[in-house]
């Protein structure tokens, strides 16, 4: 039995389909004519686009728009003319193959990325590895893995997939994923929990323990991986499995149903999306608004800020799909850690506690903030859209941000341009400061939403990316619990609305502690949404009090994470 990391829920039962990628040996091989391989690179270049598009159609048609936005990324990487210049003039100068170039130019960029504290970053250095050995193999004339042609049953294993070789798989045939490397927010496994195939990432070792038809089994959920099965244990799984499609097949009996609790209490859940693209999937999932819309995908992968226009369309599309429905836009959250050349920022030494976000935005009014809140208020007249200003740490961050909606309004007033003029404000609230100073922020704005990610981070002053600290990371040790408790209190105090967007809104083990605390909102991936109304509207909101009351008489993380497992196995 192998132990890895669950990163798409299910369990598959089937055949070893091990996946080894041809090696190639890149030399700095000189060549006789710059111009003539300067021509090679672009014929290569220019089939790898042809490849990532149909990947990109295929993608759309078998999964969504959605999904295929990550082979978009793809297909914007390559079209970056400082990657391709780059690689040109590496050709030029050194008079090298272009296999070469492509190996220095892609690698300088992938490491760039992989060494920011950015997750949405550290993905791109993936998929210029992608990109990267894809052109070299289209130079060699290696063909890509046929993924796509696996026979039925086959469960995938290997050292990583990549977003492209994931994007080929047909899910009819593959009941599982297992690789050695990556994460749960890795492309490949975002594409294998939109495909709704289980898979274990980060397996240790397994490659060297399976053979092409081993019998196996992948839980999806538990991240564990059993290879050559006895009988007793195949059909565990089986029962298992058997059990995992009817409870999913139970929770669409939920779609409709409101979320309300045994005692009454009315509960908003809500979906937090990346871009307009992911309304269907918070439709398709019964979701009652959007608690999260992260903006930052629009002023990513691109060579030039979007403009008002651009960023209007995309608000404006949120809205509308959700037809009336509750959307809290969050304002730029971007910073030193992202690389982001035509923004001119320096590299931050300590990106997470630097120059980003309201202090950017409020640093750039004129060309980053204006525009973007003048696009939402626009926006706002055609949904149920609200302003939401991140990593707030003190009183004058609000005041001014509130003080430039104000300007713009009037300014929109003197235009007569439409927009919601009792449209609402609020914060995220991520860190310690906003958390210890709730009680005055509660009277300056109109709603608060917590980022347990990062407030779970500041609070315990611990990088979650660092595996060497990463016990400490816990949004059930007791001083994250007490903050959260906290903001909640303050906000009901002073009668405004407040929510949850981080990863703990969708924890089974945490929703019992939250609905005790009096959260109004919460706020998850579209697919958690039915089986978190499952929960809530089981539990009484008043009986939970005691389970709340014991749980935060624990000193440590490790009491409360048990007690509050055997409450929910109960």
């Amino acid at each position: 039995m192998f132990k890895g990391t669950n990163a798409s829920a299910g369990i598959g039962i089937g055949k070893a389909a091990v996946i080894k990628e041809v090696e190639m040996v890149i030399r700095p091989d000189k060549v006789a004519s710059v111009e003539a391989e300067v021509q090679r690179f672009r014929g290569a270049l220019a089939d790898t686009v042809a490849q990532t598009t149909v990947l990109r159609d295929d993608l759309a048609t078998k999964v969504g728009e959605k999904e295929a936005e990550i082979m978009n990324g793809h297909l914007m990487l390559l079209a970056d003319p400082m990657l391709t210049s780059g690689i040109e003039d590496a050709i030029k100068k050194d008079s090298v193959c272009s296999e070469y170039a492509i190996e220095t130019t892609c690698t300088t960029y992938a490491d760039m990325f992989a060494a920011m504290d950015d997750e949405l970053m550290q993905q791109r250095a993936t998929d210029m590895r992608d990109i990267k050995t894809r052109m070299q193999q289209t130079l060699q004339g290696i063909k890509p893995v046929d993924i796509a042609s696996l026979p039925e049953g086959s469960i995938i294993v290997a050292k990583d997939l990549t977003p492209s070789m994931t994007a080929g798989i047909n899910p009819a045939n593959v009941t599982g994923i297992v690789t050695e490397l990556g994460g749960k927010t890795s492309h490949s496994a975002i594409l294998a929990r939109a495909l709704e195939i289980p898979a274990v990432v980060a397996v240790s070792g397994v490659l060297d323990k399976v053979q092409d038809g081993d019998s196996m089994v992948v839980d999806g959920s538990e991240g564990v991986v059993i290879v050559n099965p006895t009988g007793e244990e195949t059909a565990e799984y089986s029962a298992r499995r058997e059990a995992f499609l009817k409870e999913k097949k139970d929770l669409e009996r939920f779609i409709g149903q409101p979320t309300v609790t045994k005692d009454g209490v009315h509960i908003e859940l809500v979906a937090n999306i990346g871009n307009p693209d992911d309304v269907a999937k918070v439709l398709q999932y019964d979701g009652e608004g959007v608690g999260l819309f992260r903006t930052e995908f629009l002023f990513m992968d691109r060579t030039s800020m979007p403009t008002e226009e651009e960023q209007f369309e995309a608000y404006k599309k949120v809205a509308v799909g959700l037809a009336g429905k509750p959307v809290i836009i969050r304002t730029l959250d971007i910073g030193g850690d992202k690389e982001i050349p035509y923004m001119g920022l320096a590299k931050d030494e300590n990106p997470f506690l630097g120059y980003r976000a309201i202090r950017l935005c409020l640093d750039r009014k004129e060309d980053i903030y204006r525009p973007q809140l003048r696009a939402l208020l626009r926006a706002s007249a055609f949904g149920g859209i609200k302003i939401m200003i991140p990593m707030v740490t003190c009183l004058d961050e609000i005041r001014e941000a509130k003080a430039l909606i104000e300007e713009i309004k009037a300014e929109l007033d003197r235009q007569g341009i439409a927009y919601n003029k009792d449209i609402q404000v609020g914060i995220m609230v991520e860190t310690a400061a906003a958390s210890l100073m709730a009680d005055v922020f509660a009277k300056e704005v109109d709603f608060f939403s917590i980022g347990t990610n990062d407030l779970t981070q500041y609070t315990m002053s611990v990088d979650r990316g660092n595996e060497k600290i990463s016990y400490l990371y816990s949004t059930f040790n007791p001083a994250v619990l007490r903050s959260i408790r906290h903001v909640i209190s303050c906000a009901r105090e002073a009668g405004i609305m407040v929510g949850m967007c981080g990863e703990a809104a969708s924890d089974p083990m945490m929703i019992p502690l939250l609905l005790a605390f009096g959260l109004n909102e919460f706020s998850m991936s579209a697919s958690a949404i039915l089986r978190s109304r499952k929960m809530i509207t089981g539990y009484s909101s008043q009986e939970l009090q005691a389970v709340a009351d014991k749980a935060m008489s624990f000193t440590t993380a490790k009491e409360v994470e048990a007690y509050m497992k055997e409450f929910i196995s109960q």
